[in-house]
């Protein structure tokens, strides 16, 4: 009779609906509520940085600011790619301080009040200070090249910008994981065999030749769990937070870590350079539009001779920052369906589809777990996870005979 009982309950259809609301029911009306404050409150955020940052443009130009550190670039240095260096250096560390009490906020207090910052202020303040050396640098190096290709090619200087802004992605893409990472964090081999032999098993079986996976210490800045598969032409390398290690079983890291291996198999990085280099090309084509019918009618005001002029930069910024400011479902939607690739590819490659759904809850800690369908569509990155825990359940539904 048991045994007759216990395979009627086996017969029984896998309802994948059903999971799907036992996974979300899991998290508490107070976890809910939490989550999706912190979530939506970051609508706007996305908002309030747009309009500050567009504020703070109008603010160098119509004070004639901008042009003032123009002229002093100029005073300083006679060759025309230093002054532009000069002003970029400048620029940046004039704008990163009037933006501060909005980063400081939105960097440090609000993530500790939503308990998702393990930082100390000092530590934020030491982090946030090396970053922006390296923005000044980075950008420094980037508006050298920028607005050499505004003055030598004037008639076609909005797409060979474009190139610029690719190559100068490309770079940056080269230079991050080696070079800019471990200034924030300290990268060493993961020596756990039980967990690193998987991945590398994982890596291997789908043609990416490593041997060795690493760790890094995000838990002294933050609780959340995160992994990559970084860096190309040679700087590609497996690596995974502590906190990942620390909070997720070894289903879970599977499942993560054959997410983050499945953007590489897939070729995404090579895939988003593409396709943001069709972005930027039509991001540059609105700016030479906008650019030139703005300093019609305000360009003496400010002391803005031309798309060459650097005292120009701040329209630029502002103008991009517009665009993509617009852009923001576009762009959310290319690399969400990307992320969805990566999910389905994780779940084949690596079987877990529990283990899946459950970091797709913990991810529920600051990611609001259950949109509307709209509300998917024009906010999130990543699909929801209600979106990925029913693909889980999906999938586990179609490959229980296995």
């Amino acid at each position: 009779m048991a045994v007759a009982e216990e395979r009627t309950v086996l017969s029984e259809p896998f309802d994948v609906d059903a999971e799907v609301e036992a996974y979300l029911s899991r998290q508490t009306p107070e976890e809910k509520a939490r989550s999706d404050a912190y979530f939506e409150g970051g609508y706007w955020l996305q908002l309030w940085g747009f309009l500050y940052a567009v504020g703070v443009a109008w603010l160098l130009l119509g004070t004639g600011l901008s042009a003032r550190m123009r002229d002093l670039a100029e005073r300083i240095v006679r060759w025309r790619p230093l002054q532009t260096a000069l002003y970029a250096i400048g620029y940046v560390l004039l704008a990163t301080v009037l933006f501060f009490p909005f980063t400081v906020y939105q960097g440090f207090f609000r993530e500790h009040k939503y308990d998702l910052a393990t930082q100390t202020f000092s530590g934020w303040l030491r982090d946030w200070a090396v970053e922006l050396g390296v923005s000044a640098v980075l950008f420094a190096i980037f508006f050298m090249a920028l607005y050499g290709v505004f003055r030598k090619l004037p008639r076609t200087w909005w797409l060979w910008g474009a190139v610029v802004a690719v190559v100068f992605l490309v770079f940056v893409l080269l230079i991050g994981p080696v070079y800019i990472d471990p200034l924030f964090n300290t990268y060493t081999a993961l020596e756990d065999p039980a967990v690193k032999d998987p991945i590398l098993s994982q890596a291997r079986s789908n043609g990416i030749a490593v041997d060795n996976v690493y760790q890094f210490d995000a838990s002294r800045q933050t609780t959340r769990v995160s992994a990559n598969v970084s860096g190309f032409l040679g700087t590609m390398a497996i690596r995974l937070n502590d906190n990942l290690l620390n909070r997720c079983s070894l289903a879970e890291i599977q499942a993560v870590m054959a997410h983050e291996i499945g953007h590489y198999v897939l070729n995404h990085v090579y895939e988003m350079i593409i396709v943001f280099g069709i972005v930027l090309v039509v991001a540059f084509a609105f700016v030479r539009w906008s650019f030139d019918w703005l300093r019609g009618r305000w360009g003496e005001n400010w002391g803005v001779a031309g798309i060459g002029d650097v005292a120009g930069m701040p329209l630029l910024v502002a103008l991009l920052a517009v665009y993509f400011f617009v852009m923001t479902p576009v762009m959310n939607t290319i690399i969400r369906v990307n992320e969805a690739e990566a999910d389905l590819f994780a779940l084949h490659a690596s079987g877990e589809p529990d283990g899946f759904a459950e970091v797709a809850l913990k991810l529920g800690e600051y990611r609001k777990l259950d949109p509307g369908p709209v509300e998917e569509w024009v906010f999130y990155d990543h699909p929801s996870g209600r979106s990925r825990i029913h693909m889980a359940m999906t999938w586990k539904a179609e490959h229980l005979e296995e």
